[in-house]
């Protein structure tokens, strides 16, 4: 038994994971005017494309690639067609009036805690129901704590709104995929 066991470990160390890019399910136009094709674009094609291209191939920083590929997996599949007047629903609706009293109580929080933020990085809901930051992408304990992820680099934000990078994070939430957030909670 212990010799399989030794086996096996020596089979999945000698096993290179390959990283791939989710597919959008939206085009990339359809985000607009919250998030402009030209960010999708840029954002998606080159910048998150690159994580996962670096990563498979063996270049610079595994980890940073590896996460930076994850994150960006979270990110796109929880966005949909801008709705003003987009809320939560379900579960997270009550999940995010649990611990934030509201939805403008919970927007405030993430407000405040982006704005806090030097330079770039992510902010993220998690199971527990706290916000959490991610410096550039040195996540601990792994994306599966993760129920809604914002993008706080400035490729998510600054084609479309130069350097108000608050206006990007008012207009995020019409933006949101509840429905997809909600499959995270489950």
């Amino acid at each position: 038994m212990e010799n399989n066991i030794r086996k096996f470990i020596k089979i999945v160390e000698g096993t290179k994971l390959t990283l791939s890019l989710n597919t959008l399910p939206y085009k990339k136009d359809e985000l607009a005017p919250i998030m402009s094709k030209a960010t999708i674009d840029y954002h998606y094609n080159h910048l998150a494309k690159a994580y996962v291209d670096r990563y498979n191939s063996g270049e610079g920083d595994p980890m940073f690639n590896k996460n930076g590929a994850d994150l960006h997996n979270i990110f796109f599949p929880q966005l949909q067609a801008p709705s003003r007047g987009n809320a939560p629903i379900g579960n997270v609706a009550d999940f995010i009036d649990r611990n934030f009293k509201s939805f403008s109580g919970f927007k405030e929080e993430v407000t405040d805690k982006a704005m806090g933020i030097q330079g770039s990085g992510w902010i993220f809901l998690d199971r527990n129901g706290k916000l959490q930051t991610i410096a550039n992408h040195s996540i601990t304990g792994g994306t599966d704590k993760i129920v809604l992820l914002i993008d706080w680099w400035e490729h998510a934000w600054a084609l479309d709104y130069q350097s108000d990078k608050k206006k990007y994070l008012d207009n995020f939430w019409q933006i949101v995929n509840w429905n997809a957030v909600n499959q995270r909670l489950i």
